[in-house]
């Protein structure tokens, strides 16, 4: 069973790591976390980090799938995440 993100600090620099330069990026990230952030397991956590250390341009083509999760960010626990920003 996954365990729910608990922490607040860690929550909280998460969603600062979220800030974008692309306003788009910025808009997708506020939905989601305003959606779900009281919901976050470890595991969703770990592929958020994963994802925004990606380029704005990556994130965006892969949030408006134009692109598909490739190499090791082709796991189930970023491909949740990522299905999840796609639908906020």
């Amino acid at each position: 069973m996954e365990s729910h993100q608990s922490d607040p600090l860690r929550r909280a620099r998460l969603r600062w790591r979220a800030r974008r330069g692309l306003l788009e990026n910025d808009l997708i990230f506020e939905r989601f976390f305003g959606r779900y952030e009281h919901d976050l397991s470890d595991a969703d956590v770990g592929a958020l980090t994963r994802l925004l250390e990606l380029s704005d341009n990556d994130l965006m083509d892969l949030l408006l799938a134009r692109k598909e999760p490739e190499g090791d960010l082709a796991d189930p626990d970023v491909k949740r995440v990522l299905e999840l920003l796609r639908n906020v």
